[in-house]
């Protein structure tokens, strides 16, 4: 019989914070709490996480920062991985793969936003990790031994005994005392404070640590914690990180080659194509600096910036670098080595991992579908799906028999496409705005070139068209079967790079034997058996049973 290992449930209370950089010192009242399915895994295993964005005054959810970061350190304080969560009511959510190159050893798990870093890195919050890899050989100064000691005893440990557990703010039922492999298991969880049903809660379900682990930090025990610090403006030497209060930050600056031209006041585009696809246009200040922010759903890390000038040429553009935590001061012990009384237990949990990992395409976790987000154009657009027309293998038979609206323009050695806006004669000198599949298109001449099968349709704006402050005379916007169409545009005024992008958010699959035959010949070997990031004790029929 199964031993339930603990149960965490963790509350926090949503309301809005409202925040004023004017003043000379304002106060960085914000932090972070991680819940973590464990501290202890091998290799193979996978790191669960729910991240919680809390005021630090009185742990009430911020409405501040819209992002957030969480990091695995090693104990050389080399980043093992970064994750970027988008917060949603102050919560996110995020797992890793824990692969068979990292060294058996300790490590941090450590959360911040952007907001944050203008705090000591002590600050952050932290989870001490052990990982375990057992297909790598230890170094021979690893010489300190595992404190069994350490290993974590829950309250909720001997749950599965009773039909009954409670405490003053919640109580758990389950359907049984004790249960068979593979039996069904109802938990039930109640919330006994009306107070604490509005709340965001997480649940990890796991079988009895067979590995030495420790304690991670309960959301009460956080809660009895308050580090809110002041942030002088005037005082402080180092950039303020501002927060990322509208979604995620992308920065940068231009500069002028001749170091004499103007650099205020100079426009630049940014894009992210693809179907949901993202574009901006901003100007530069005084000293050339520009600042994007977007909180669109939308995954991929490919972006193009771009200064779209007719004396771009004259130009230098830069992407500021991410701002990176100070982790110099950062204690993770080096020592690590493991006590022979484990190495059955060690044996087993890799056993497990390795079989469970073969099965994986059998019980794989749901990516959740982003909503399909109409363009920022829309509905205004004239579409023309070409497919519903006789087809053309060039943009200029395209534009002579089906979009009419259209004609092209060459300037030097470069062609602009132009929109005829009927209601205006003589025709504006202006030019449109060209995207395709989201990407803005200084010199349509490449579209001249590329083969019209792979477009799916065309959309046309006639007359002025304001972006932001700026206009434009008209817009095109193609679209690609795939999405993924890519220019060759280059020079020293146009960045293309990948960004660290936020994880997309996942359902985790739950095994289910509720067909007797059902995964009846698939091997079960988890000790993970629930991990729900989204409990809510206001529904009495929230889904936390599992088998």
């Amino acid at each position: 019989m199964d031993k339930l290992r603990h149960i965490t449930v963790l509350l926090v209370f949503i309301t809005t914070t409202l925040i004023s950089t004017a003043q000379q010192i304002v106060s960085l009242d914000e932090t972070v709490f991680i819940h973590a399915n464990s501290t202890t895994f091998v290799s193979g295993e996978t790191l669960l996480y729910k991240i919680y964005c809390l005021k630090s005054s009185d742990n009430t959810g911020s409405s501040i920062s819209k992002v957030a970061y969480v990091e695995l350190i090693d104990n050389t304080k080399k980043t093992i991985f970064k994750n970027k969560i988008t917060l949603n009511a102050a919560t996110g959510q995020g797992d890793y793969f824990i692969p068979t190159t990292l060294k058996t050893g300790n490590y941090k798990l450590i959360g911040y936003t952007h907001w944050m870093l203008n705090k000591p890195s002590s600050t952050y919050f932290q989870i001490d990790i052990t990982i375990i890899n057992p297909y790598k050989k230890q170094e021979k100064s690893e010489i300190d031994t595992i404190d069994n000691n350490k290993s974590y005893t829950s309250k909720y440990k001997n749950a599965i005994r009773e039909n009954n557990l409670s405490d003053k703010n919640i109580k758990l039922r389950l359907n049984k005392r004790a249960f068979k492999n593979r039996e069904f298991v109802d938990l039930k969880i109640e919330s006994l404070d009306k107070d604490f049903q509005e709340g965001s809660y997480s649940l990890s379900v796991r079988k009895v640590e067979n590995l030495p682990s420790i304690k991670q930090i309960s959301a009460m025990e956080f809660s009895t914690l308050h580090n809110e610090s002041l942030l002088n403006l005037q005082n402080t030497k180092n950039k303020i990180q501002i927060p990322e209060m509208r979604g995620e930050i992308i920065s940068g600056k231009i500069t002028a080659k001749n170091n004499t031209d103007k650099i205020v006041n100079k426009l630049i585009a940014f894009s992210l194509p693809g179907s949901n696809f993202i574009f901006k246009i901003v100007r530069t200040d005084a000293n050339g600096n520009f600042q994007f922010n977007f909180n669109k759903e939308n995954y991929s890390s490919e972006i193009t910036i771009q200064l779209i000038e007719d004396d771009s040429n004259n130009y230098n553009i830069y992407l500021d670098e991410d701002s990176k935590p100070d982790y110099s001061k950062l204690s993770i012990a080096t020592n690590y080595n493991l006590s022979s009384s484990i190495k059955e237990n060690l044996i087993n949990r890799s056993i497990n991992s390795q079989i469970e990992n073969a099965y994986y395409s059998k019980k794989t976790d749901e990516i959740t579908k982003t909503e399909t987000a109409f363009p920022f154009y829309y509905p205004i657009a004239k579409a023309y799906i070409l497919d519903q027309y006789t087809r053309f293998n060039t943009l200029k038979e395209t534009i002579t028999e089906v979009t009419t609206e259209l004609y092209s323009k060459q300037e030097d050695n470069k062609l602009y496409l132009h929109v005829n806006d009927p209601h205006v004669f003589p025709q504006l000198p202006d030019r449109a705005l060209v995207l395709i599949d989201g990407l803005y298109l200084e010199n349509q001449k490449e579209l001249f070139d590329y083969k019209m099968n792979n477009v799916s349709t065309i959309e046309i704006i006639a007359g002025r068209y304001y972006l932001g402050s700026e206009f434009f005379n008209g817009l095109v916007s193609f679209t690609t079967f795939n999405n993924n169409f890519k220019s060759s545009q280059s020079g020293s005024s146009i960045v293309k790079t990948t960004i660290l992008r936020p994880q997309p958010k996942k359902k985790y699959n739950r095994v289910d034997y509720s067909t007797l035959t059902k995964n009846e010949r698939i091997p079960d070997f988890r000790n993970q058996l629930l991990w729900n990031p989204e409990v809510e004790l206001s529904n009495i029929q929230n889904m936390n049973s599992f088998y």
